[in-house]
């Protein structure tokens, strides 16, 4: 029950022992005086009722113990909230970032965290803050309960002496998540600590993507396996078309694209998906461009956002400018789905269809008004400056884009 053995919580224990012990006492006192006053002053001892003019040693018993006990509770109560304010020089600092529906904590050296990682006897401060409303940091084994303030920022700490993983809950309603806004406390061997503190997290696109989506809090919302949730799930969200309710309260139809996902990240309240509640805080300002980028291409891309090479090449020839990613049709044949599909092309004037195979992606990358997709012009231009390694680039990226993989 008491991981942590030093001033701040035996002495919020402390203080808390001293109220019960004065309440138990008080309590069998004032109960065995009503038995008492019950017996003494019965009506058949005392027919005839008396009038008491004053008792001078009870007026100041009353007045003294009362006294004593409030001067008591008050030394106490102010020695457990010093302990509690007072943090020492050595403690590491951590901030705290309170969200709807999850809680974001940063280390000195930028590292970022949904669960609070510290070092075994190393005192911790807890500079926090809130990035929406009013939520309440609450670390039971701790004895912390200190609110955290949007434009405000509020501390406590406490020092770790214990291995084990301690629950934090948000002790504030905040909305309709709120009692999942939960995680833990995870102390740890200093040289395990610092392993972790000190070593690269996953620099994969897929595994910074997964990282950067539970540090901001998207993972308490949004599944990713397809379940309802308070936000729609990610599964298979890239591509889709959906209905959003704008903020005049008018509807219409979208397709998920990637201009889309930036703006329902930066300014959600502006799109809403038909059947959900408003209740996502905005992004803007919070998120970095890079981290902005990563997550929108782990969207795009799924676990294959080590692809994206090829993306950005396709981007930078031009090539998206005229393809879609999404199905939509622009000046020339989608993307999405291309890898495998049926086409019919013009070869010499003549109509015959084809599989749109790796073959034929190559030929149509170096000689693209060689097979013409049926009703679109000849205008690609040939891109026989690129490298092999180039278009091996490009065409990963197109496989991904249709769900194949080697």
């Amino acid at each position: 029950m008491n991981p942590q053995n030093l001033n701040p919580v035996a002495e919020v224990d402390f203080a808390f022992y001293v109220i019960f012990g004065i309440s138990i006492i008080l309590l069998l006192g004032i109960s065995a005086t009503a038995v008492w006053f019950v017996y003494r002053y019965h009506h058949t001892r005392n027919p005839k009722a008396e009038d008491i003019t004053g008792n001078l040693l009870a007026e100041i018993v009353w007045i003294a113990i009362p006294t004593i006990i409030v001067m008591a509770l008050f030394y106490y109560g102010w020695a457990g909230y010093k302990a509690l304010r007072t943090v020492p020089e050595d403690a590491m600092n951590v901030k705290v970032t309170a969200r709807m529906w999850s809680w974001v904590f940063e280390y000195e050296n930028g590292k970022r965290s949904s669960v609070l990682y510290v070092p075994k006897d190393r005192p911790i401060k807890l500079l926090m803050t809130s990035a929406d409303v009013i939520h309440s940091l609450y670390i039971p084994a701790y004895r912390i309960k200190m609110d955290t303030v949007p434009r405000m920022e509020t501390y406590a700490w406490f020092n770790p002496d214990s291995e084990g993983s301690f629950d934090v809950f948000c002790a504030e309603y905040c909305g309709l998540k709120h009692a999942n806004m939960i995680t833990t406390v995870e102390v740890m061997p200093p040289d395990e600590f610092n392993k972790w503190y000190n070593g690269k997290s996953d620099s994969s696109g897929a595994g910074k993507a997964m990282t950067l989506l539970e540090n901001y809090g998207c993972l308490g919302c949004h599944s990713t396996d397809g379940s309802q949730n308070t936000g729609p799930t990610f599964k298979n969200l890239y591509g889709r078309r959906q209905t959003v309710e704008l903020e005049d309260g008018t509807k219409k139809e979208i397709v998920v694209d990637e201009p889309y996902l930036r703006r329902s990240i930066l300014n959600p309240q502006a799109e809403v998906a038909e059947g959900f509640v408003p209740a996502m805080m905005p992004y803007e300002g919070a998120i970095s461009d890079e981290d902005l980028k990563t997550i929108v291409k782990w969207f795009m891309h799924g676990n294959e956002v080590s692809l994206d090479a090829g993306r950005e090449l396709m981007m930078a020839e031009g090539c998206i400018s005229c393809h879609s990613t999404d199905g939509s049709l622009v000046a020339a044949p989608s993307l999405k789905g291309i890898w495998g599909r049926k086409v019919v092309v013009l070869d010499g004037g003549k109509e015959r269809t084809v599989v749109s195979d790796e073959a034929y992606i190559r030929e149509s990358i170096h000689e693209p008004e060689k097979l013409v997709v049926k009703g679109f012009d000849p205008i690609m231009p040939p891109y026989g400056h690129l490298t092999p390694e180039q278009v091996d680039q490009m065409l990963e990226y197109m496989r991904s884009l249709s769900g194949d993989s080697r």
